[in-house]
């Protein structure tokens, strides 16, 4: 979906330092994760230390992505100007986006826009497209996690009624992102920890192949009681 982008001097000089950092190490293990196609391998750690000198860049974030690189679209991702991106452009964005790191990346940024609640409505209804619902479930995580009340305990009630009717037959990583958008209700709040938990109960076990990795989804019942543990003795204390 991306349109070829002629690169500035700055995108030259960018796609340069990403090459010098990846590493054979990354390249060898970010594949088990899913990323596909060209990559450097460079670590998040260099990333967010390359990102922070970069942002906001709009112009750059569009050339690096133009490139198809996978680091560079990550970086993309975390140095864009969050109001000049259009929806279109994360729509397009969005059809490019093939593996659950790009995805994290790209809801990252949506979260930081205007649009995020929007886009959280309008990018969870097919539980079967897999990408699209893993960008939406973080996004509904991310509405959840938001200290600003300006969205009703309703809506996250009925967030948790579509998770439990659709995790079951939802595609892999959506699965995931569905996990963790009940946990991040959870957290919410007392009635919706109540709910939450009532709801993964119901649910069970939730299974996700998460390939060569060491990676699992979380067990949502004892993470939220490690949560609001947390939370009394904060309070206590």
């Amino acid at each position: 979906m991306s349109t070829t982008v002629v690169a500035s001097a700055l995108c030259d000089e960018t796609l340069a330092r990403l090459e010098e950092l990846g590493t054979p190490q990354n390249r060898k293990v970010y594949p088990r994760h899913g990323v596909k196609g060209p990559l450097f391998g460079v670590s998040y750690a260099n990333l967010r230390k390359l990102a922070k000198r970069l942002a906001p860049d709009h112009r750059l974030a569009v050339e690096l992505w133009s490139s198809g690189n996978h680091d560079a679209r990550v970086l993309a991702a975390m140095v864009d100007d969050p109001s000049r991106i259009s929806e279109q452009t994360l729509r397009d964005r969005l059809a490019d986006v093939d593996n659950y790191v790009l995805a994290d990346a790209l809801a990252s940024l949506v979260g930081r826009t205007g649009l995020r609640d929007e886009v959280a409505g309008d990018w969870t209804t097919d539980p079967e497209d897999e990408w699209t619902g893993t960008v939406g479930w973080s996004l509904v995580a991310a509405q959840a996690l938001d200290g600003e009340r300006h969205l009703s305990e309703e809506y996250f009630t009925e967030r948790l009624s579509y998770i439990e009717r659709n995790i079951g037959v939802a595609a892999n990583r959506v699965r995931h992102s569905m996990n963790g958008a009940l946990i991040a209700i959870g957290c919410r709040s007392r009635e919706l920890r109540k709910a939450a938990e009532q709801a993964a109960v119901r649910i069970g076990k939730v299974k996700v192949d998460h390939g060569q990795t060491s990676c699992k989804t979380p067990d949502a019942l004892p993470y939220l009681a490690r949560v609001w543990s947390r939370k009394t003795k904060g309070r206590s204390s």
